[in-house]
């Protein structure tokens, strides 16, 4: 018997056992079931305690103070999160952004200056957008490279100063 013919009577029997609307309601059920997987309940208390242990230092993308940041930070760079490293000087023109500090539960402005003068520092990239704006609102905007004010205008790594508490 060839696998064809085996195949063929295999599809026969169960047509003949079974309806179209049986088999609907059952491949119906079966997708159904599977699309609400995602909504049964999962266990987060060892992930939130895993969260909670290691707090974000200065040089991960997840510390507070880099909530709008766009590009690399200067403290894997040679810098400090308030002066440019060796070599490079803050642009002279900056964004804004406010960011919720989760140890005090209060807001800061934090001005991001780029650093400039140097070659790129490719260590620590970090790409937040919160409350980013389309490119045509350059204040709003993140992704300029504001050392174009600069001479020299080349990009090194970004600075995160805080300005003041949000009000």
């Amino acid at each position: 018997m060839s696998i064809d013919k085996f195949v063929e009577g295999v599809t026969r029997d169960i047509g003949q056992r079974s309806s179209r609307r049986s088999f609907l309601a059952k491949a119906g059920a079966l997708l159904v079931g599977a699309a609400a997987i995602p909504l049964l309940p999962i266990n987060r208390v060892a992930q939130a305690a895993n969260k909670n242990s290691a707090q974000p230092g200065e040089t991960d993308c997840d510390y507070w103070r880099y909530c709008s940041t766009d590009g690399n930070l200067c403290t894997c760079c040679g810098g400090s999160m308030t002066q440019c490293p060796p070599g490079s000087e803050p642009s002279v023109v900056s964004w804004i952004g406010t960011c919720l500090n989760p140890a005090d539960g209060r807001s800061y402005l934090v001005s991001y200056n780029d650093c400039c003068g140097m070659a790129k520092c490719n260590r620590c990239y970090c790409g937040n957008s919160v409350r980013e704006r389309p490119a045509y609102h350059l204040t709003l905007n993140n992704d300029i490279n504001w050392c174009m004010a600069n001479d020299p205008s080349s990009y090194s790594c970004t600075l995160s100063t805080i300005v003041g508490v949000a009000e």
